[in-house]
């Protein structure tokens, strides 16, 4: 890939927890579009999953859409939840998400109206 390059990817799916593992795919392959160790591929794998399982469980809406944007140097995931989105920041889904997020992606914001997270996973290679 040229350096350059970007190369966004959009995902849409359910909030149906049986998807997650469409969504960890994408994400995995997506990673292999950047320069990622294979454990780099999993920490990818596991921020997409995890924010995905948070849409599914502690937030109220009906579609989740990632989207992707990968050169080189990173993955970048935008992942919203629609424009009625709400969740409960007591919710124990919610805060479980929001420690992995943080503890495996090298940059992770939540913001609302629309509900996004926003993360940044730099390329180790």
């Amino acid at each position: 890939m040229n350096s350059e390059a970007t190369c966004p990817i959009t995902l849409t799916v359910a909030g149906d927890p049986r998807l997650a593992r469409l969504v960890r795919m994408t994400a995995a392959n997506v990673g292999a579009l950047c320069s990622m160790s294979v454990d780099r591929i999993e920490d990818i794998r596991m921020a997409a999953e995890e924010a995905f399982i948070f849409g599914c469980t502690a937030v109220d809406c009906d579609d989740i859409t990632i989207k992707f944007d990968v050169d080189e140097t990173h993955v970048g995931m935008t992942i919203t939840f629609g424009d009625q989105a709400t969740v409960d920041e007591n919710d124990q889904a919610a805060v479980y998400a929001e420690l992995i997020l943080a503890s495996v992606c090298d940059s992770y914001e939540k913001t609302a109206a629309p509900l996004t997270l926003s993360l940044d996973l730099k390329a180790d290679i």
